[in-house]
């Protein structure tokens, strides 16, 4: 789509996406000519870092749809030589969208790592998202110059924020260094923060937060990081505050790699040397570590732990997950009350109290339990799901919302910044794309959109077939759930078919698609997954070879075998780990050597096993699925249905039974 250059600077690309806004049709979107592909040449010349490029470029995007992003892109890649007068005109000419507060953002770091505290506090006055961290501390700082001190509040937020960043930052850092200097944080926040940057293996924010407060520490540091065997090994005692932080840091490094020997050197040799709190950190790091690993030790070891208000949310955590392991209810129910406000609200540790409750007996728990699981009851995620189980429910497709009024959804369709995401996205940006719209329905208004703003828009996505900002935007709804845009069902005929030729439950297909793709046909992950069902080239042709399907690599990106593909790869699966839909989830994400080694100890609640696996990305993507397909299933029955029979039991193989697939990839 062309526009004519005789448009004003500013009125050009408002005027040329409104008339987008009025006649863009979903085929329209996806044809690619002239100026779209001069903003397809923009974005890969900002990818090179070839500033001559966009400047060239730039005057052939004026007018177009998109102009802001081509516009952002040339002045941000030369953003360190512009004059403020040349980002304030863009501030001008692009006010109110996502790129005007996106520069502002890069604009406010870069005055922060200037020091030019009144360019800084000029733009942050404006600023909308105020979703960077960085920018946050920044903020505190300049108002603790300015004011001579900070407030609470702020030191918290500045903590925090520090904490939270597991790289080195400048914004935090320095927010830190001047709030300790001045008394109001103390000393042993940069000796946790370098404690958590250690576990995490951020040599370089440890050594940062130790600079803070103790310098001549930091050749010491040096041989702890070269080598945390060494230094323990040499080391015979730590008198001094710095000396045993040290000693926490090797033993924490050491815990890394195995915790049973951290756990020997802390008993034997280091404890006695260590203050309570540091003993506590030390075990609650082991403890974490071989719950990691599923290590039967990792109970025993978060029993040394004399005091579970010294343990970060963390590690709290997987003191839960090895006490559920071990059926040790109190535990459970010790640890969640242990943890932070906001950790204890997150459903899961709602649920697991509340379980902890129940399995403790006694009139009052049971109410308190209750009260605990009507907190979260619904039909919202996997802990929700468990929690209306417990309470005598099972899922059922919500009552929908009222319709949609005209009004409502011509305001979804006249928003620029919903406009421009779903331009971007047809033409090939769909990071771009993703971005504005997610800024549009998030952060363009304190709060983000109302409930019914929020279903127009995820209705307009679905209406333009892009599923994953349907779903997405309809799942930030708080007073109302609209299932029809939670749980789409692209490809109906498709994927049942496919499905029922091989005996494969429908919903548990749809509710993997949800989460490998979000229904986007050309999806392809990082690792080289493609397509609905994210099938690997080597699972590809595994699968092809096993159900005798002729197959070349080009093919896996055709809809039609992408989905036999993965349904029968997902069949194999679940056939291979006695019909879990946990166990197969597991390993159609991480692969099912995993799962296999995962699933070995007691027999435990699928949810407790879930719970406990190792891996993140796993552990999220396992419960995301058997919750969809808890939900797909209502759907398409139109009948109550129960998570908990679809979890079931999981522990090890019976070893009478061999193997149906040994070499399942």
């Amino acid at each position: 789509m062309q526009f004519q250059g005789i448009l004003s600077p500013r009125r050009g690309w408002l005027a040329a996406l409104a008339l987008v806004a009025a006649t863009l049709a979903p085929p329209a979107c996806a044809q690619v000519n002239r100026n779209d592909d001069v903003l397809l040449q923009m974005k890969q010349a900002f990818q090179r870092g070839d500033k001559a490029r966009l400047t060239a470029l730039l005057p052939q995007a004026r007018g177009h749809a998109l102009e802001p992003w081509a516009a952002y892109w040339e002045l941000k890649s030369r953003l360190g030589e512009a004059s403020s007068d040349e980002v304030y005109a863009f501030f001008a000419r692009y006010p109110g969208t996502y790129q005007e507060d996106r520069l502002r953002n890069d604009w406010l770091l870069m005055q922060g790592q200037r020091r030019a505290w009144d360019e800084f506090a000029a733009a942050h006055a404006a600023f909308r998202m105020n979703d960077d961290r960085e920018v946050q501390c920044y903020a505190v700082l300049v108002d603790a110059l300015r004011n001579g001190r900070a407030t609470a509040a702020q030191v918290e937020q500045v903590r925090r924020n520090w904490t939270a960043q597991r790289d080195l930052d400048d914004g935090c850092l320095t927010a830190a260094d001047r709030l300790i200097a001045a008394g109001a944080m103390p000393p042993s926040d940069a000796w946790k923060k370098a404690r958590i940057a250690m576990e995490a293996n951020r040599p370089g924010a440890a050594r940062a937060a130790i600079n803070l407060v103790a310098p001549d520490a930091l050749p010491t540091f040096e041989q702890v990081n070269a080598s945390a065997t060494k230094f323990l090994l040499g080391s015979a005692s730590a008198a001094s505050r710095a000396r045993k932080e040290m000693v926490v840091l090797a033993l924490l490094r050491m815990a890394v790699a195995d915790p049973d020997t951290a756990a020997a050197q802390l008993d034997s040799k280091w404890g006695p040397m260590l203050s309570p709190e540091e003993r506590n950190w030390v075990w609650g790091s082991i403890g974490r570590q071989a719950a990691q690993k599923l290590s039967p030790q990792a109970f025993g070891y978060f029993a040394n732990v004399s005091k579970n208000a010294d343990l970060t949310d963390d590690m709290l955590g997987w003191k839960v997950r090895a006490s559920l392991r071990m059926g040790q209810w109190k535990d459970v129910d010790a640890a969640v009350r242990a943890m932070s406000e906001d950790a204890q609200q997150d459903p899961t540790w709602v649920y697991w109290r509340a379980r902890a409750l129940l399995a403790q007996g006694g009139e009052r728990r049971q109410q308190e339990a209750r009260t605990l699981l009507e907190t979260i009851a619904g039909t919202r995620g996997f802990y929700e799901l468990l929690a209306l189980e417990e309470l005598g429910q099972r899922a059922q497709v919500p009552t929908p919302p009222a319709p949609l009024t005209p009004e409502e959804r011509a305001a979804a369709q006249n928003n620029l910044s919903l406009q421009r995401g779903l331009y971007a996205i047809a033409i090939g940006l769909r990071a771009e794309g993703v971005r504005e719209w997610n800024y549009a329905t998030n952060l363009h208004d304190r709060g983000g959109m109302d409930d019914r703003s929020l279903l127009a828009a995820a209705d307009l996505a679905c209406q333009r077939e892009v599923w994953d900002r349907c779903i997405n935007t309809s799942e930030r709804t708080k007073g109302t759930i609209d299932a029809v845009q939670r749980f789409p069902m692209p490809f109906h005929d498709t994927v049942l078919r496919k499905s029922q030729d091989i005996g494969l439950d429908p919903a548990y297909v749809y509710g993997l698609i949800r989460q490998e793709s979000r229904f986007i046909m050309d999806a392809r992950s990082g690792v080289g997954a493609s397509g609905l069902m994210q099938v690997m080239p080597a699972t590809a042709r595994w699968t092809a070879r096993k159900i005798g399907l002729p197959y070349s690599p080009d093919m896996i990106t055709d809809r039609e075998t992408n989905i036999t593909i993965g349904t029968n790869y997902l069949k194999l699966a679940l056939d291979d780990f006695d019909g879990s839909m946990a166990l197969a989830a597991a390993a159609y994400n991480a692969g099912p050597g995993r799962p296999r080694n995962w699933r070995n100890g007691p027999v435990l609640d699928a949810a407790i096993w879930a719970e406990n696996i190792p891996f993140a990305e796993t552990r999220d993507y396992v419960k995301k699925v058997i919750a969809n397909t808890t939900n797909y299933a209502a759907l398409i029955s139109g009948r109550p249905q129960s998570i908990k029979d679809r979890l079931g039991r999981v522990g090890p193989r019976n070893p009478t039974e061999p193997e149906p697939n040994k070499d399942l990839p």
